[in-house]
């Protein structure tokens, strides 16, 4: 199934985007879910039609759905309060009632991911549209499902549960039931889970389309929109130039504006390809109903391009080195910072931060310096005499 994942400034029109290239797959005969982590529903009224969390179909072939936060929460902490009895009885916990549980901040993300996740797995569509929020929003949720990972690699790791065999006997010895057992299978769940969505967001068949209204605003947007992705081994497959203005405006400021626009829209065809670039137009109105969205739809869906690499180059004979080069296009150097811990090298652009694992070969190899050219963070690493194999 193909995935798209819709983002873009906050206010520049991604809902009303994606719910166009919705309808449109879905017209076209593509079994088509909108999902949208709108709160207000937004999707549902440019339908014509009122949404919830369980999916509605608002035409043929198209079906849209909006995650119930609440009820995802709430179903999630009855179940751990159940599997944690043991444990909250030993400490006098009161538990709560499902009706009285509320969704804590980020329960939202996490009640989107698990949709993404759910409907990617499922074989009744052939087409999942996301309408995801405004950028920051949206990298953070994309990053979420690997920095959890990470954190239970951390706290839960998986080599612990040598010992499982231990705990009844622990558990006997001490008169307390142990609560480690429910806990590391907890934790294992959560990371297949987990796991599952990181896959959807970095599978081939997945594509990240930007929204934007052409602009100086709009073009440091996307600048920094672009940059964030990259971070997260992603780009963007299309451009979309939301609200262009005609070119034969007579109005001298709506004429202003669409010279403008033309100057941003010229600028982002060099920089990200003409093919990139698409063009919706304004239509003077706020756009309402099937016929309007008709007239906004995104470009045909294609195939997603190819994955991002970060490949490591052997340049070891030339200069006894290996270079780890990262693409980071829009990235400014005086934003850029870099540090390594341990095996991992914690990279920052801008906001926007990302852990990463290193590369095997390259763990066994110290940082020698790095630099940012023409959009490429190279990173050189010298092999670590100590823990490279010596030949013979």
């Amino acid at each position: 199934m193909r995935t798209i994942l819709i983002t873009g400034p906050g206010g520049c029109g991604r809902t009303t985007v994606a719910a166009a290239t919705a309808l449109d797959a879905a017209r076209r005969g593509t079994r088509t879910l909108l999902l949208s982590a709108d709160r207000t529903d937004t999707p549902g009224a440019l339908l014509g039609a009122g949404t919830g969390a369980r999916p509605a179909e608002t035409a043929p072939c198209l079906t849209v759905r909006r995650p119930d936060a609440a009820a995802g929460f709430r179903d999630d902490l009855v179940a751990f309060q159940n599997r944690a009895a043991g444990a909250l009885d030993l400490v006098g916990a009161a538990r709560l009632d499902a009706e009285e549980v509320t969704p804590l901040p980020g329960a939202e993300e996490l009640a989107v991911l698990r949709a993404l996740r759910d409907a990617a797995l499922s074989e009744a569509y052939d087409l999942l549209v996301v309408d995801l929020p405004p950028v920051p929003q949206a990298l953070a949720l994309l990053a979420l499902p690997e920095e959890l990972r990470r954190y239970l690699r951390r706290l839960l790791p998986p080599e612990r549960q040598a010992a499982r065999a231990l705990r009844p006997v622990l558990g006997r010895l001490a008169g307390v039931p142990m609560p480690a057992e429910w806990l590391y299978e907890t934790a294992a769940r959560w990371d297949l889970e987990l796991a599952a969505t990181e896959a959807v967001v970095a599978d081939r068949a997945t594509s990240v389309w930007l929204v934007a209204e052409p602009g100086p605003a709009g073009a440091d947007a996307v600048r920094t929109a672009v940059t964030g992705l990259a971070l997260r081994a992603l780009r963007p497959q299309a451009l979309i130039a939301n609200r262009v203005l005609p070119d034969t405006a007579h109005d001298a400021w709506l004429a202003g504006l669409a010279a403008q626009q033309r100057k941003t829209l010229e600028e982002w065809q060099g920089t990200y390809g003409a093919h990139t670039v698409h063009r919706v137009p304004h239509l003077g109105r706020d756009p309402r109903g099937a016929d309007d969205l008709a007239l906004l739809a995104g470009p045909a869906v294609n195939e997603a391009p190819p994955p991002v690499e970060w490949p490591v180059t052997d340049l070891l004979a030339e200069d006894g080195v290996l270079v780890w080069r990262i693409p980071l296009p829009g990235a400014i150097r005086d934003e850029l910072d870099l540090v390594r811990r341990g095996d991992e090298i914690v990279v920052t652009t801008g906001p926007f931060r990302r852990i990463v694992p290193l590369p095997s070969a390259l763990r066994r190899c110290t940082v020698a310096g790095a630099a940012l050219r023409e959009g490429e963070l190279s990173i050189r690493f010298a092999p670590d005499p100590q823990l490279w194999p010596r030949r013979a």
